[in-house]
């Protein structure tokens, strides 16, 4: 992955190579590797590059790179079938100078227009200019594992693949309060309903599976959504098929992941998702010495270094651990806030971001990790009473939480879930308006800051009939984006590559198409990735079931002197700022674990710093 920026406008004051430096220099973690700079002959375009080296090293794969005379890219990201693409456009008349998957880009560009973005099976975010029609082509890829913001104010159009560039180039910050009033409320970090926003008025996100077309000189632009998950058509195939086809795709989707000018790592945090991808790799490069990066959190009740141990015992791979703290972590505190930009839910990202930092101490620029394998195949344990609705619908459902509770997983089930099942419009509605009463009710809020701040409309729950459009909403609208955000700029701060096995369009897609029974199914969660990977890996991993993610201890971090300091100076910045009540200042610190609900003291602490 790199760094990209650019500049749009018809008045060339607005474009020089000093202000395009000023955004890269502020996006050179994400490329230590070189940087690049172009304006055209009219002064009216401006593209910046820094660049990460992975696939061609050499002086060819440099950016912003072009083809013919006509069009410029400047690219963040990495299209894994390039190879394959290639080989299709060699035989439509296409010659290429370079080994790189820029150069493929340009020509799939120029060979398939905008709709090149449905042959592209990777991460991306990129521009291209079309000096001869006067446009600009943006597009990002379908899960939004790249970032793309911009600015524009009819004047003049920015972008950056992250938001201080823009900062860089005089954007003002102006802070968009509905999001934050709804981040210390309720832990939100995006706006289902306009996938757009950001934590900031005046710059905007590029959805996640949208290009974005503008015309230089009309100033029109146009925003489509060029690809999306189909959640109502339900395959007929049996489990064995099932099976062979998941690990058919899969194994395609690493094998292509694997593709690399540089050395791969792993991380591996114990759980089945990594170690799945630590398996399949291991089949794909059998005698290579591959590195995995593992969190530990020894005497920590929910350390999960003994699983990931096994895991790479088992493959031989050099394994490396790092052990945050509190301490560390407030050390870090400035740099990891400086990265992510917007709030974040816990402090379960610093563990992230330390093992990314350990991978490019070992000499690591691309690490593999499992993002994903939890929205697309129901991996989370609140699904469970949605999978249990559906199944009150066909029957069996008393067997399944019978099932569950046999492996010591609690189901939240009551009278209220048998409604919900058969009333699900107006579950929707009433979520909705618990939301809303959430924050009305907070008794930290200013009343002032609530009632100037309150958007109703931003609080959308979706009509849940059957666990493929709960799982859809986490994949597409909320809660899978934000993760990616976080592993995005948790790798780009220390120049490492994060890439996702897991959000392979294809793999996803075909998930999607299947019946529930084959993501839950007697008492387990995931079943056809457990069902794949039982001839892999040891039962003690397949069949794990209190397995949460990457958890670091930190309600005893909370509690330590040195940040329950800090932790009273953002209540008191909180206040100071109107946002909260005065009265907050003599409460007693209520110190949570990471993904504990409620968590209002780390949003107060991530609130105050981004103001």
């Amino acid at each position: 992955m790199c760094g990209i920026a650019g500049i749009i406008s018809m008045n060339p004051q607005y474009i020089s190579t000093v202000r395009l430096k000023r955004m890269t220099d502020a996006l050179a973690h994400r490329g230590p590797d070189g940087e690049g700079f172009w304006i055209n002959t009219n002064n009216t375009v401006g593209f910046g590059h820094r660049r990460l080296a992975i696939i061609d090293l050499t002086d060819g794969g440099k950016q912003p790179m072009h083809l013919r005379s006509r069009y410029t890219i400047t690219y963040n990201g990495e299209i894994y079938n390039y190879v394959e693409l290639k080989e299709e456009l060699l035989k439509n008349g296409y010659q290429f100078q370079t080994q790189s998957d820029t150069e493929v880009i340009l020509a799939a560009y120029d060979y398939w227009k905008e709709e090149c973005v449905q042959q592209f099976d990777g991460m991306f975010a990129f521009a291209i200019w079309d000096e001869q029609e006067q446009n600009l082509f943006v597009a990002r890829d379908r899960f939004g594992e790249n970032p793309f913001y911009y600015f524009f104010d009819g004047e003049q159009f920015l972008f950056a693949s992250e938001m201080k560039a823009l900062w860089a180039a005089d954007v003002e910050k102006s802070i968009n309060h509905t999001m934050l009033l709804n981040y210390i409320g309720l832990g939100w970090v995006k706006n289902p309903v306009d996938l757009s926003q950001t934590f900031y008025q005046n710059i905007i996100a590029l959805p996640q599976s949208h290009y974005l077309k503008l015309n230089l000189q009309t100033g029109s632009n146009e925003i489509v959504q060029y690809w999306d998950l189909d959640k109502e058509t339900v395959a007929n195939i049996s489990e064995t098929e099932a099976i062979e086809q998941f690990q058919q795709l899969f194994t395609t989707s690493v094998k292509r992941r694997l593709r690399s000018d540089v050395e791969i790592g792993t991380s591996l945090s114990g759980g089945l998702d990594s170690s799945s991808i630590a398996a399949i790799t291991k089949s794909q490069i059998p005698n290579s010495k591959f590195q995995a990066f593992t969190a530990s959190f020894p005497a920590f009740e929910k350390d999960e270094t003994a699983y990931a141990k096994q895991v790479a015992d088992q493959f031989q791979f050099q394994h490396h651990f790092v052990t945050p703290t509190a301490e560390s972590l407030l050390n870090d505190w400035q740099q990891l806030l400086h990265h992510q930009e917007e709030p974040f839910q816990s402090s379960s990202i610093y563990a992230q971001y330390k093992v990314y930092e350990l991978a490019k101490q070992k000499g690591i620029k691309v690490i593999l990790d499992g993002q994903g394998a939890d929205e697309t195949l129901a991996g989370y344990h609140k699904y469970i009473h949605w999978f249990l609705q559906e199944k009150l619908k066909g029957g069996g459902h008393k067997e399944e939480a019978a099932a569950f509770a046999r492996n010591n997983i609690s189901v939240d089930w009551s009278w209220r879930n048998i409604l919900a099942a058969k009333f699900p419009e107006i579950t929707a509605v009433q979520l909705e308006s618990k939301a809303y009463k959430e924050i009305k009710f907070n008794a930290g809020f200013q009343p002032d800051y609530f009632k100037t701040h309150i958007n109703k409309q931003t609080l959308f729950k979706p009509i849940v009939r059957k666990l493929n459009d709960l799982l859809y909403y986490n994949t597409m609208q909320f809660g899978l984006e934000e993760l990616l955000r976080y592993a995005d700029r948790n790798s780009m701060a220390h120049g490492v590559e994060v890439r996702l096995p897991f959000l392979n369009h294809e793999l996803v897609q075909f998930i999607f198409s299947l019946p529930s029974h084959f993501k839950m199914q007697n008492g387990f969660t995931k079943h056809i990735l457990r069902e794949s990977m039982k001839n892999f890996l040891p039962s003690s991993i397949v069949y794990r079931t209190d397995k949460i993610g990457y958890e670091p201890p930190q309600q005893q971090w909370m509690q330590t002197p040195a940040f329950t300091a800090l932790l009273n100076e953002s209540r008191q910045k909180l206040v100071t700022e109107k946002m909260l009540r005065a009265d907050v200042l003599q409460q007693p610190i209520a110190a949570k674990a990471a993904h504990a609900v409620n968590n209002y003291e780390w949003r107060y602490f991530n609130a105050a710093h981004l103001l």
